[in-house]
């Protein structure tokens, strides 16, 4: 099928009643946990992923992607109003939006971040749709050795390009290895790391790793650092209209930023965050004036804004060609396909074309439905933000403890997420990127099963991996980035460490 036929599919999939219908649901949710500030679409995911388990696979996932790229248009509002980022992407948001707000901007602030994360958006859609399939048939010739390249150099990106210690990054890594080891060995039969606890002989599931480190530790977070709702001015929809200098400043930097955000986004692992600051930093560069940013320049909520949304889209390209998630939330996603009996890969596309392009379509419907939602119905989200956090907290709890003993109808799994909860809130404490172990419990055991694979094929000679020039420039790469990462600390303690000059009258 060429590219226009796949297109009418997807469209027709996408516009089947029950898909519009989990869209929209999607979207809405999405820009409400977008809203609320420090939620994340990640743990909105993983909070409702346990209701995807019983509905159709192509809605589960349209309804999943829409609160994922919904949560980053709505991400900006509290940043704006409240100065707290509704979603970590957005807080670099906060750093001209706010001041935006007390300008009495807030409404043309609001405007902005609705059109460029539009323009965004669409551009990584597009890029999706172009690249996405040539990727997957490229992949498609891929074996064992380059899998295992492939995934190793995401595992590494992703602990590299945390936002904390990229040490720390890798300890999680390792940790999330661990976990994705727990169950049975599909090979020899034998229970691994299970302490003779028999509802962990199938593993843990992704669903209990997702919402105690994401959900409830964050709960427990909140509620510790007593955060309250705040006070929110009113915003009309008169005051939203921007004026003929704010679109043309807005214009480039919403072009670059959804350039920077496809390229940052299309790489397993990197995630939105640092898609958005480095479209600040550019604008920032480029500016006339620098000095104007953080004071309310525009072109600092346009660019990062462009960015984020455009990164939201391609992360799925490594996510649905290739089976390597873009970003946490993608690993959650593809363990939803998982769970559901699809095999994530290049051969998705060929496979269930349906379900691909039904996807995909449905993500221009998304994008158009968070124009209607953002703009008309900015006096509700404001609204929501004056809602006290502890009230939606204990109506949260419950749901992520029914949700969880649904799956398997086992109070350990109950027990499970409430010990990942509080494991999750001490990583917090101590500066521990969570992230990095939700993609590598994703990556393991499919690492682990392509690693058994090569070996196997290579018998026993780990040279076997170098036989194949992508792969080999795959590992040596990922082994550069790995030293780099562990070699820079030392480099700047070197640096900065001022060697002490003998006092006087000693020898």
């Amino acid at each position: 099928m060429n590219l226009l036929d796949n297109l009418l599919l997807g469209f027709q999939t996408a516009f089947s009643l029950v898909n519009l219908t989990y869209c929209f649901f999607g979207v809405t949710i999405g820009t409400f946990i977008g809203v609320l500030p420090g939620i994340g679409p990640l743990a909105a995911v993983a909070v409702l992923m346990p209701v995807t388990f019983y509905m159709d696979p192509t809605a589960a996932l349209v309804m999943i992607a829409g609160i994922y790229y919904g949560a980053e248009y709505g991400g900006s509002t509290a940043s704006i109003l409240l100065n707290l980022p509704g979603t970590a992407s957005n807080a670099v948001t906060c750093l001209d939006g706010y001041p935006m707000a007390k300008q009495g901007r807030a409404g043309v602030a609001l405007f902005t971040t609705t059109m460029t994360s539009f323009i965004g958006g669409s551009l990584g859609i597009l890029l999706l749709i172009l690249f996405a399939p040539k990727i997957a048939d490229f992949a498609l010739s891929f074996r064992a050795t380059e899998y295992v390249a492939v995934m190793l150099l995401g595992l590494i990106a992703a602990a590299v390009v945390t936002q904390g210690s990229a040490f720390k990054g890798l300890i999680m890594v390792a940790f999330g290895l661990i976990l994705g080891t727990v169950g049975v060995d599909l090979d020899s039969g034998v229970p691994r790391y299970t302490m003779g606890i028999f509802e962990l002989r199938d593993g843990i599931s992704i669903v209990i790793i997702a919402t105690g480190l994401f959900g409830i530790s964050e709960m427990i977070f909140a509620i510790h650092g007593g955060r309250a709702a705040g006070s929110v001015q009113p915003v009309k929809l008169r005051s939203m209209l921007p004026t003929s200098k704010d679109l043309a400043a807005s214009g480039g930097p919403a072009l670059r930023g959804a350039a920077i955000g496809s390229m940052i986004g299309a790489l397993p692992g990197t995630g939105v965050t640092l898609a958005a600051f480095m479209s600040y930093a550019l604008e920032k560069r480029i500016a006339r004036d620098p000095s104007r940013f953080g004071k309310g320049a525009i072109e600092g909520i346009a660019g990062p804004e462009s960015a984020n949304n455009a990164a939201a889209q391609t992360a799925f390209i490594p996510t649905l060609s290739l089976g390597i998630p873009g970003s946490p939330t993608m690993a959650l996603l593809l363990g939803a396909m998982m769970i559901h009996g699809i095999a994530p890969g290049p051969l998705l596309m060929t496979e269930r074309p349906d379900m691909f392009w039904g996807l995909v379509a449905s993500f221009w419907i998304g994008n158009v439905l968070l124009l209607i939602l953002n703009i008309p119905l900015i006096g509700v989200w404001v609204r929501i933000l004056r809602i006290p956090y502890r009230f939606l907290y204990l109506g949260i709890l419950p749901l992520i403890c029914v949700g969880v003993f649904s799956l398997r109808g086992s109070y350990v799994d109950v027990g499970l997420v409430l010990g990942v909860g509080i494991f999750g809130y001490f990583l917090r404490l101590l500066h521990f990127e969570p992230a990095p172990l939700l993609i590598a419990f994703v990556l393991g055991p499919m690492l682990e099963e392509n690693f058994r694979r090569a070996m196997a094929l290579g018998r026993g000679d780990l040279l076997y991996f170098f036989q194949d020039p992508l792969g080999s420039v795959l590992l040596i790469s990922t082994g550069l980035i790995l030293l780099l990462a562990v070699a820079a600390p030392a480099f700047r303690w070197m640096r900065h460490k001022k060697p002490e000059r003998p006092g006087f009258g000693s020898s």
